[in-house]
């Protein structure tokens, strides 16, 4: 008897250290957190959108003139005009989800008072599809039944899968900054033909920098949106400049052909 119970002892220690040993391996290979932050997604997408599309009304127009005057005018007014709209739509969208959720939260609230056993149980199926034990849901949901407002929140979540409004969320901010980082980062292709004004009077010169400024653009931003997304830097990097660079051939190319089937002249 002492034999097997030191053996078995010894058994449960060596599973406690094993336990601690597998433990401590999965706390040094934790992942990495992404980037928090309420606007950083808003200025990084944004961002890439502006030098996508800014980079494209470029190589369209360089296609089809040789005049950088056209590629700044055109360039900037184009520039503006979607910063606007894109932080418009960045409002609009926002202050619509807000009110889309309080609304439904009006709904499910009125629910839960007038059809209280109703919302009980399928709260309780809900938590069971989720792999909950049957009496562990029971009791989580009487739990939750103190609650009016957790109780609330629950139901929106399992029927709707909407979370609770954010109150801090201010959707005049979400397009004031999506405006802002589409001014900003679009405005990079255009920056070597101003740099580059008062030395060279060469477009192909221009236009060559300007590919190699929203190159290193893109990246920047492909590097970011690995960090957000935690996703490969390297993979994040590469695909977002695969991406400007089919967008910007493509309109070089109509560009180029539209020129060629108007017969316009440089």
């Amino acid at each position: 008897m002492g034999e097997r119970g030191g053996s078995s002892g010894g058994t449960t220690t060596r599973l406690l250290q094993t336990a601690a040993e597998d433990g401590g391996e999965r706390k040094s290979e934790r992942p990495k957190e992404p980037w928090k932050g309420e606007y950083v997604k808003s200025m990084v997408f944004a961002g890439l959108d502006a030098i996508i599309t800014c980079f494209s009304l470029i190589s369209s127009i360089s296609a089809s003139t040789s005049s950088s005057v056209h590629v700044l005018v055109l360039g900037v007014s184009n520039l503006v005009a979607d910063a606007i709209s894109m932080g418009f739509g960045d409002f609009v969208s926002a202050s619509s989800e807000q009110d889309v959720i309080i609304e439904e939260r009006r709904v499910t609230e009125w629910d839960v008072i007038n059809q209280r056993d109703k919302e009980q149980t399928e709260l309780v199926k809900h938590y069971q599809n989720l792999g909950m034990d049957y009496n562990d849901a029971t009791m989580v949901v009487n739990i939750f039944t103190k609650y009016n407002d957790i109780l609330v929140d629950q139901r929106m979540v399992a029927d709707k899968g909407m979370l609770p409004a954010d109150q801090e969320v201010k959707p005049w901010r979400n397009g004031l900054v999506t405006f802002a980082s589409f001014m900003l980062f679009g405005s990079t292709p255009l920056l070597s033909f101003i740099i580059l004004i008062p030395f060279t009077d060469n477009d192909s010169v221009k236009f060559l920098s300007a590919c190699i400024v929203s190159a290193l653009a893109l990246a920047l931003l492909g590097v970011a949106k690995a960090r957000i997304a935690g996703q490969n830097i390297m993979l994040s990097a590469a695909v977002t400049l695969l991406c400007g660079a089919i967008a910007a051939a493509s309109a070089y190319l109509v560009g180029w052909l539209l020129k060629l089937m108007a017969g316009l002249e440089s």
